[in-house]
């Protein structure tokens, strides 16, 4: 059997969605997951379902932050590329939960790291592809965010995390020639979604006709990016590892095989009329509660996606127009309303 490809977070919703495109691919999956409480294990439960009919699918409930499971693990699966998207996710979750995201992101990712270490000292190993976020842009207000752009100024634990992981991992590229490409996601939603981000949560106040937090008053955009197109971004850049002499623009240090891209709608929406054109799709009449910033928040988001473009033409297909319908459908039969 040929070595699997290794997908942390497999029960999550980006993660399920990417193990279907590799499997459907011909690839051989090794999923892993702690399916912790963050939200209702029940779904990533249920995710796992859509996975486990197929023969080329294995699943191990596991935490990477396991210092002896986790590298045990990947040294006896020998993967040759790992796919990483475990993570604790949330900003405000951030607030109230701090040591989960330094448990998860920053000691998990260290193990992630670590393995892919021994297994590229071994010659086993040719390219991990890590989930970033574009909350690493923080205070930034040049927009479209450019992966150029400065990313010191986070507003959140969460989006420190996920910065800490692009140092991380460009330490790891550079003393120990593991090939790295980071891929900061802008807002994504879609079917099989998390409970927790607003497509999921404003869909299920309104149909049951409970009023909608809106923050900052309304005063908010989003660069809202659907999961075809994040799986699509994923599996281009999975095939192409970064090298020392490559002449990419995303690669942010010549000689240093790890490289950075935005995976974004490229058209930020502002919220509200987000929330109108979700409301027309569920055929609601959207009643909102206006209330201040909220903590860790930003006002706007938008990525700049050229590299994408040029390296792998890789861009966006899918508006909240068709994308928000999609998900309502899926929302409907899922949950049988």
């Amino acid at each position: 059997m040929s070595a699997p490809i290794v997908i942390t977070g497999a029960a999550g919703f980006i993660g399920m969605h990417v193990a279907l495109a590799l499997l459907a691919r011909g690839h051989t999956v090794l999923g892993i997951d702690n399916l912790n409480a963050y939200y209702d294990p029940a779904l990533k439960r249920d995710r796992l379902a859509q996975l486990q009919s197929h023969p080329a699918f294995r699943f191990e409930q596991l935490d990477i932050a396991d210092r002896q499971a986790f590298p045990a693990l990947l040294a006896r699966e020998q993967p040759r590329r790992i796919v990483h998207l475990a993570a604790q996710a949330g900003v405000r979750y951030s607030i109230t939960h701090p040591h989960a995201y330094v448990d998860a992101n920053l000691a998990g990712f260290v193990n992630v790291l670590e393995a892919a270490r021994a297994l590229r000292e071994a010659g086993r190993f040719e390219h991990l592809v890590y989930a970033s976020s574009s909350s690493v842009y923080g205070a930034n207000c040049k927009t479209p965010f450019a992966v150029g752009d400065r990313v010191d100024q986070p507003v959140s634990l969460y989006a420190a995390s996920k910065r800490a992981n692009e140092l991380m991992a460009d330490v790891y590229a550079r003393q120990f020639d593991v090939p790295a490409t980071g891929l900061r996601f802008f807002t994504v939603y879609g079917p099989w979604g998390r409970p927790d981000m607003a497509a999921y949560r404003f869909t299920r106040a309104l149909l049951a006709g409970e009023p909608i937090d809106v923050y900052n008053h309304g005063q908010l955009s989003r660069d809202f990016t659907e999961i075809d197109d994040i799986v699509a971004g994923v599996m281009a850049v999975l095939e192409r590892a970064p090298t020392r002499d490559d002449s990419r623009s995303a690669v942010l240090h010549q000689g240093i095989p790890h490289a950075l891209y935005n995976l974004g709608g490229h058209q930020p929406e502002a919220l509200m009329h987000f929330i109108d054109v979700l409301a027309g799709a569920l055929g609601c009449e959207p009643q909102k509660n206006f209330l201040p910033m909220q903590a860790g928040d930003v006002h706007s988001t938008y990525a700049d996606i050229e590299p994408m473009r040029q390296d792998f033409g890789w861009q966006p297909q899918t508006h909240i127009a068709t994308g928000l319908p999609r998900f309502v459908a899926w929302y409907r039969s899922y949950h049988c309303v």
